[in-house]
């Protein structure tokens, strides 16, 4: 299995207010179509992007922070099992089901809902296809110019994607 330098970490690339919209009409559209209470973007540290849909039931810091620690877990465990990752987790419950996937290299989709599975499912490729398109166009605007959420130290990111070029 090959170590990564943790300086060699992929950043997020830096997002600006524009970015940011496009990000939350996809996350909209998506809780339109699957009916599902909250969706969040975070980056694989489990900091918090952006989210649409019900927030003041949840902490959705901390939910954020232990989604990413769970999915990383378990690309740990398919490496054990020699698969090269696993693309989502699943975890269902009696009142609210999480499910997890992978966007890109960077970031994380977390959905937050009551309804079935398999609809969160066939609805969540077409948003992780337009928020990795996002984050790509994001990459190619000002390359090189990536931020690691890690090292500001703030327990809510989600001011410094307000700026505006």
């Amino acid at each position: 299995m090959a170590r990564h330098n943790p300086h060699d970490m992929a950043t997020l690339p830096q997002l600006i207010e524009e970015d940011i919209k496009v990000l939350n009409e996809a996350l909209h559209d998506f809780l339109v179509q699957t009916d599902a209470t909250t969706v969040l973007v975070i980056d694989k540290g489990g900091f918090l992007i952006t989210h649409q849909g019900e927030s003041k039931d949840f902490d959705l810091t901390t939910i954020g922070a232990l989604a990413s620690g769970a999915f990383m877990a378990n690309q740990t465990i398919a490496g054990l099992v020699n698969e090269p990752s696993f693309n989502s987790i699943h975890q269902q419950g009696e009142n609210f089901s999480i499910f997890c996937c992978n966007v890109d290299e960077e970031v994380l989709l977390v959905v937050i809902f009551r309804c079935h599975v398999g609809v969160v499912k066939y609805f969540v490729a077409t948003t992780t296809k337009k928020i990795a398109d996002q984050l790509e166009a994001a990459r190619k605007r000002a390359p090189g110019q990536g931020v690691d959420l890690s090292m500001l130290n703030m327990a809510d990111p989600q001011e410094i994607f307000r700026k505006k070029i």
